[in-house]
């Protein structure tokens, strides 16, 4: 198996296995579905976002796409398409990051630190930096027509808590070769948690750096 497809199976084995809400599209690996919930202590925490996964033939050296299925008012967010302008999961992705870094953490950041200086949305960017009460009112507003918990469930439907992958040459644990190869990994400790990450701060800085540099955790950061 190569290097991408074992990491590919890591990564999203690791989602599989997580409290996250995940669906495959057509058991495929390198699409799905992930239940997102805003963060606690934002004017998003009470809504429900469905995003859309593709991840490239060259992951991890190539950053994931990743995009907003049902409508959400940010800045950095385009509130017709959903794709994302964060260059932490664009220009300075790094293969140390994974999926569980980006839903658990870089989404969240972006969501509790938006970067008005660089919009997807220049209506949502203006109303940011100078009236933040009107700001927090048309987000909600969008929670409200977009993303409550029952509109979500409406759009999307509820997932059975008894359905698991089912992908080819499936076993008695319910998983393929390849994904029983990736769980050894999980369980050895052989890839990196996010609890690796924990001392990068988010910066409005610009980051040019390569993919394949080697980087200093304790010292990296990432701009929004």
């Amino acid at each position: 198996m190569s290097n991408s497809k074992r990491r590919i199976e890591t990564d999203v084995m690791k989602l599989l296995m997580s409290d996250h809400e995940v669906e495959l599209v057509d058991d495929n690996m390198q699409e799905f579905h992930i239940k997102f919930q805003g963060p606690k202590d934002t004017p998003y925490e009470k809504g429900f976002w469905r995003l859309h996964v593709e991840l490239p033939d060259n992951y991890p050296y190539k950053s994931p796409s990743i995009g907003f299925v049902n409508k959400i008012f940010h800045p950095n967010i385009d509130a017709a398409s959903g794709s994302i302008c964060l260059d932490v999961i664009n220009s300075t992705w790094s293969p140390l990051y994974d999926l569980i870094n980006i839903v658990e953490w870089m989404l969240p950041g972006l969501l509790k630190e938006p970067n008005g200086s660089d919009p997807l949305n220049n209506e949502a960017a203006t109303l940011q930096l100078k009236d933040k009460e009107l700001y927090e009112q048309k987000i909600q507003e969008y929670i409200d027509k977009y993303a409550t918990r029952d509109r979500y469930e409406a759009m999307f439907g509820v997932k059975d808590p008894d359905d698991e992958y089912d992908g080819d040459d499936v076993d008695d644990d319910g998983f393929g070769d390849d994904a029983d190869d990736a769980m050894s990994d999980l369980e050895d400790g052989d890839l990196s948690s996010s609890d690796e990450l924990s001392n990068i701060e988010l910066s409005d800085g610009d980051d040019d750096n390569d993919v394949d540099d080697e980087m200093d955790l304790s010292e990296g950061s990432l701009a929004t």
